[in-house]
């Protein structure tokens, strides 16, 4: 185990902060800031807007400041998942204009709340177009969102695989090269790996070297430096079942020992870990305790 660095970072937290997802229902500070101290999380994911809608909220300005002042006191890195409904990739016209409204709000709300990075899916070509022309508007649509952070304290903004369902743009950590192609490997562009999805999409973690050769494999792809965060997982189905459905860690198919070699690999050296797994309160500290202790 790596030991931290200076301050007052606990031992093995400078290698792998851990941490969850958090509610915000009812105070961004009051109620995500409490779940996270009663997961003993070092890390936190959130949603600055209903993640299966297309609102775009302002926000309470007092309750981001308490947030950012509270994560800046607690040592907590901060991260924001955009909406699920974002398709760059889509057919619809107004889909398109719906997701760049979305992902601008969440890149807008990571800002003012302090969060290192926006998490957004790699959406998916529908209405049966060739996949070039769907990336060629990923790069229309999107390219000009990453102009924007021109801001120090503006966030990366991280691609997220899916399982591999229809016909997505991104499952297999290959799949990140013509997307960072497209958006010319932008400097603020970084890789969110979740590992329920890249299991379910072919990669299998959970065998002697599945872990080592998916992350040499990302890197190679998208280069050193580029994996910020990563979704820490377990998987209810097989290796390339192209399902996303999660379990708890240890429980499921990838197993304590995928997350271990995970773990252990250069490439994930600083990555916040955030958990998104079942189980509601007990289950995530459980998962939360269960990463502290592999890393």
């Amino acid at each position: 185990m790596t030991e931290a660095g200076p301050g007052d970072l606990p031992r093995g937290r400078g290698r792998n902060p851990v941490g969850g997802h958090v509610p915000v229902a009812g105070g961004l500070a009051k109620v995500g800031l409490g779940y996270a101290r009663e997961l003993g999380a070092e890390t936190v994911q959130v949603f600055v807007a209903n993640p299966r809608g297309w609102a775009t909220p302002v926000g309470n300005p007092e309750q981001d400041e308490l947030f950012r002042a509270g994560c800046a006191e607690e040592g907590l890195s901060a991260w924001v998942h955009a909406p699920y409904l974002i398709n760059f990739g889509s057919h619809t016209e107004a889909t398109v204009e719906k997701s760049v409204d979305s992902l601008r709000h969440s890149l807008r709300r990571a800002r003012a709340i302090g969060a290192r990075g926006v998490v957004v899916h790699t959406g998916s070509a529908t209405g049966g177009r060739p996949r070039a022309e769907a990336l060629a508007q990923v790069r229309e649509r999107m390219l000009p969102l990453l102009d924007e952070l021109t801001h120090p304290d503006d966030p990366d903004l991280l691609l997220e695989s899916t399982a591999g369902q229809g016909f997505s743009l991104c499952s297999r950590t290959w799949d990140f090269g013509p997307y960072f192609e497209a958006l010319d490997r932008h400097p603020k562009l970084g890789v969110c790996l979740d590992t329920c999805h890249v299991f379910a999409a072919g990669h299998d973690l959970a065998g002697p070297h599945g872990a080592a050769q998916t992350l040499d494999q990302l890197v190679e792809t998208v280069g050193e430096g580029r994996l910020k965060l990563i979704h820490a997982n377990d998987s209810k189905d097989v290796v390339g079942a192209h399902k996303d459905r999660h379990a708890n860690i240890g429980a499921g198919h990838i197993g304590q020992e995928g997350f271990r070699a995970l773990l252990r690999h250069p490439a994930t050296a600083g990555v916040p870990l955030v958990i998104e797994t079942p189980g509601g309160t007990p289950g995530h500290k459980a998962d939360v305790e269960l990463l502290k202790k592999l890393r």
